[in-house]
This record gives C-alpha cells, sequence and structure tokens, in this order.
C-alpha cells in the first residue's frame, strides 16, 4: 500500500528540549518557514525524563521574558550538597570549595523536565509549528542520490505475527528539505544515521548511565525546597561500579530521588534497579522519605561521552542534535540548556540553508557555528570527566576532576580517553558471585513490576516486539553461559526473564510491554544482539511532572 506523504521545509524527530527549540527558534527567525514536530509520545513530555537541575542560559536566549510567559522554572536552587557515602549508613559531606566547579548551581532551577518540554510545545504552536504527538517514526527516508529526504511514521494495527488487523492505518511519509533527529539518548534513528554517514569515525565510543527516578510527597516537615543533594560512592562503589545520586527538594513538598549508574560496569550481577531500591535505606535518604508516599517512576539511559564521543552532528539532507548526538556536559550532570542551544544553533544554520538560491545539500556552517559557541566550549572544558571517573573511580577520579576544574578551569594540557564500549566492560559471571539484594519493604524500597505500573507504562499487546533479537538463540546459548544473561538484571523494568521449561531447558522471554523506553538492553546486551525500535506511537511511559 503507498503511504500518504506530506512536505514541509523542516520535519523535526522528537519533542524534546532540543527539537522544540530548534522549531521556536526557526519560526522566530522566519515565521514563512514551515515546521513539523513528531513525537512518540502520547503528548508532549510524555516520554520525557530527567533530574532536572535546569541551567537557564538557552532559556535566556530563546525566550529572554520566560517568566512572564510562565515557563515552569518554578523553584531556584537554594542550597547545594554533595556527600560521599562511606559505607551503608555513614556519609562524608564535602565542603563547598571541594566541589568541582560545573557542579555549583547558582542560578539554576529545579523542574519537571516534562513539563517544561510542554509548555515549549506551546510555544512552539503558539509560533506556527505543527506538532503531532502519537506518531513515533520508525524509518529514515532517502533521496537516490543517498541524502536525507524525510521519516516515515511507523504503520498502525499490526499483530504480534505481522498481519493487518482489522484496525490497521499505514504510517505515511514526512518529506521536508532538512529533516532534524533529536530522539534523545540512543535515538534509535540517529544510531542508524550515525553508521550509515560513518558519523562517529575517529571519535571514541559513545559512553551511557542508567537513571533511575522516583517523585515523592514526603513529610512537610521535612522539605527544604530548592535544595540540591548530589554524590557518589556506596551502594554502586561497594559493587566495583561508578555513577552518582540525586535528591531535589521541589515544589508542592515533592522530592525527586535517583541514582545515575554508569554503564561500564563489568558485574553481570549487578543490577541498577536495586542499588537505587538498597540506596535509599541509606540515612540520607531514609531521613526525608520515611513517612513519604512514591507516586511516580521512571527510567532513562543518560548519554554522557562527552567531546571525544561527539559524532559529526550534519549529513546530507539534515541534522543530529542534542541527546541523540551526545551534547550533555556529564561535569555539570546537565543537559538540557546545551541541547537547547544545539538547537537554536541548528535552526540559524537551517534558515541560512533555506534563504539560498540552492539550498546546500549538508549544512556545513552548522558545525563551524557549534565549534564557537558557549555549547562547545562547556564541553571541550568537561572533555576529561567521565573518562576520568572510568578510569580512576570514584575518589581518585573526583580528585583528578577538582584539579582540572577548580585550578585549570577545564584546560589541564591532558586528553584522558576511554575507548572501551559500555557493553565491552562486562565480565563474565565465573568471575563473580551472584549479588543477594534484599527483599524490597514497600516503604522505601519496591519491586520492578509495581514501579513499572507507577510509570503508566502502556503498550497494544498484539502488536510485532520493539525489542529485536538478531539471533534468538544468543541470550540462552550464549549469554546465559557466559554473562549469566544480564539483562534480567541491567532492565529497570523486569521486561526481560530466564524461564524454565517444562523438560528443564531455559528460554529467554522479553515482555516488551513492560518497557519505559530507557534503551540499556541495546547499550549494554554484551553480544549487542537487541535492538531497540519504536513501537506503536503512543505506546510507553506516560510521566506526569517528571
Amino acid at each position: 500500500m503507498e503511504r500518504e506523504s506530506m512536505e514541509y521545509d523542516v520535519v523535526i524527530v522528537g519533542a524534546g528540549p532540543a527539537g522544540l527549540s530548534t522549531a521556536c527558534k526557526l519560526k522566530q527567525l522566519n515565521e514563512e518557514i514551515t515546521v513539523c514536530v513528531v513525537e512518540k509520545g502520547s503528548e508532549v513530555g510524555a516520554h520525557i525524563l530527567s533530574g532536572a537541575v535546569i541551567e537557564p542560559r538557552a532559556m535566556d536566549e530563546l525566550f529572554p521574558n520566560w517568566k512572564e510567559l510562565g515557563a515552569p522554572l518554578n523553584v531556584p536552587v537554594k542550597g547545594d550538597e554533595v556527600y560521599f557515602l562511606t559505607s551503608d549508613t555513614k556519609a562524608s559531606k564535602v565542603p563547598h570549595f571541594g566541589i568541582p566547579k560545573p557542579m555549583h548551581n547558582d542560578g539554576n532551577y529545579i523542574v519537571s523536565l516534562g513539563n517544561v518540554c510542554r509548555w515549549l510545545g506551546e510555544q512552539a504552536e503558539g509560533l506556527g509549528v505543527e506538532i503531532y504527538p502519537g506518531f513515533a517514526a520508525a524509518e529514515v527516508l532517502f533521496h537516490e542520490d543517498g541524502r536525507v529526504k524525510g521519516v516515515a511514521t511507523g504503520d498502525m494495527g499490526v499483530s504480534h505475527s505481522g498481519e493487518q488487523k482489522a484496525s490497521y492505518q499505514p504510517g505515511f511519509e514526512l518529506h521536508a528539505k532538512y529533516t532534524i533527529f533529536s530522539e534523545g539518548c540512543r535515538g534509535h534513528l540517529g544510531k542508524e544515521l550515525i553508521k550509515k554517514f560513518n558519523l562517529d569515525a575517529g571519535k571514541d565510543p559513545q559512553h551511557y548511565g542508567i537513571g533511575i527516578k522516583e517523585l515523592w510527597d514526603i513529610d512537610p516537615a521535612k522539605h527544604q525546597e530548592g535544595l540540591v543533594v548530589h554524590g557518589a560512592g556506596w551502594p554502586l562503589a561497594e559493587n566495583g561500579a561508578t555513577g552518582g545520586f540525586f535528591l531535589y527538594h521541589t515544589e508542592n513538598n515533592q522530592v525527586v530521588v535517583g541514582l545515575i549508574t554508569d554503564l561500564n560496569y563489568d558485574n553481570p550481577y549487578l543490577s541498577p534497579f536495586d542499588e537505587f531500591q538498597r540506596m535509599k535505606h541509606h540515612p540520607l535518604f531514609a531521613d526525608t522519605l520515611e513517612g513519604g508516599k512514591r507516586v511516580s517512576y521512571g527510567a532513562r539511559a543518560v548519554i554522557k561521552g562527552g567531546l571525544h564521543s561527539l559524532p559529526k552532528m550534519t549529513f546530507p539532507g539534515g541534522l543530529l542534535i542534542g541527546c541523540d548526538a551526545g551534547t550533555l556536559n556529564f561535569s555539570k550532570i546537565k543537559g538540557t540548556h546545551t541541547a537547547m542551544k544545539s538547537g537554536m544553533l541548528a535552526a540559524e544554520a537551517i534558515a541560512e540553508g533555506l534563504a539560498q538560491e540552492n539550498a546546500p545539500a549538508e549544512l556545513t556552517g552548522f558545525t563551524t557555528k557549534f565549534e564557537s559557541s558557549w555549547v562547545y566550549d562547556e564541553l571541550f572544558r568537561s572533555r576529561n570527566f567521565g573518562a576520568a571517573m572510568h578510569k580512576f573511580g570514584t575518589f581518585i577520579g573526583a580528585a583528578f576532576n577538582f584539579i582540572d576544574q577548580n585550578i585549570f578551569n577545564g584546560k589541564l594540557p591532558v586528553n584522558l580517553h576511554d575507548t572501551t564500549p559500555d557493553y565491552a566492560c562486562i565480565k563474565p559471571a565465573a568471575n563473580f558471585s551472584p549479588i543477594n539484594y534484599p527483599k524490597p519493604d514497600g516503604k522505601l524500597s519496591f519491586d520492578k513490576l509495581g514501579s513499572v505500573f507507577l510509570s503508566n507504562t502502556n503498550h497494544e499487546e498484539d502488536q510485532p516486539c520493539h525489542l529485536k533479537l538478531a539471533d534468538a538463540d544468543i541470550p540462552i546459548k550464549v549469554n546465559l553461559e557466559k554473562w549469566a544473561e544480564p539483562a534480567q538484571r541491567y532492565c529497570p523494568a523486569g521486561v526481560y526473564e530466564v524461564m524454565d521449561n517444562e523438560d528443564g531447558s531455559k528460554r529467554f522471554q522479553i515482555n516488551a510491554q513492560n518497557c519505559v523506553h530507557c534503551k540499556t538492553c541495546d547499550i549494554k546486551d554484551p553480544s549487542q544482539n537487541i535492538t531497540w525500535v519504536v513501537p506503536e506511537g503512543t505506546g510507553g511511559p506516560n510521566y506526569p511532572n517528571m
């Protein structure tokens, strides 16, 4: 069946901070430019998950009057604390002067990034941008000469076996002079484009973490609106892993608590979800959370390779921006302001290209704009941050970063590289003993399925599985034997299980309905056998205030 098509000047894939900033800036520069945004979530913001403390620098540039316009940046940071957890009961507070400069949060705001994106979507629509939530971009379209032509949305109403149901609706094609990919971390189309155009040639492998977050209502007597707490150490350090935690006191007597586990860990028995549940029993968190109520849960991969892992962002017919490319500044643990700015720079390059009589196939001018911007300067100054933590561990890595950031202002004449992909860091299960995680108490710690329920995750059950195995035999024949099939543990949503058959053999079960679209499986599978693709539009989590 031939698909219907629509023509635009610019098509943007993903209604996150980068994509929406591109759309808004384009209309500010030239209201005649036709712009379409497609978003796989049921609404703008439904799939957005971040800590989040936002630096308003890019927002100030995009909408200088954002306060008057009602942007949901309501909680300025009033306190900033950093701790090293040295055991399950002890913590050491880092003196303010000892914190790396990029981690200071003066002038920043605690936000729900989902709500910020909802607001940006309203601004974009007010400027004349067409936004289509619930439509998942499933395929990149190409011209005969190899230029990107646009995208096709996924078909709806296809059964698990691939047959057309009574509700079948074919996807449609969106054609554009330029197509912008802003899908967020590990975007599946961005991943395809990086490979097709060899955009990562000469770059370090990209690196990631898995961020798990909960939103809590707490006792008003314990609430300190505007307090930001970060730190590292226990429990991850106990199992040789690195990462960091956060606890933010937001508005309405709520806090957000989370843990980012670096995905370069080597122990296949480690479970980031269970590490997070265990962490909340430390007095630093328990004293705040006890007596409260958990109201939401979510998980999302975090891109953190930085400048040395940043691919070329231009290709014929389009651009790769924001976390789809990897613009997050990991030394600040922030990517919203850099994603927004990358989108604004993309808009400038696009507007200039469209203004030419013969619009160039590739917007090479974007690279010049990017490399002369404050985003590039930030990424350059923080280029060693993640590699130092990976190479030297939490404590020595932190000391290196203090010297680099506070004494040399990010210009230490050293370039640290981390050339081992995260999936290749995992070691055979025979080198480790299984980790016996405590059972959840239902007060501070919880199980996976109850957590997924709080994420409002839902997928049409009778549809093709969106978690594709290149070889269906590998999970049992290779991964189980060598690594005790770590998918059972690295997935924070209970998607993957190893089940017993009646004859005593094992089978690999995929519970795709549970998937919260975090992309961890696509990143961490040691055989690189799992590929995440988009399910039917509107499928996945529906995060409120996350």
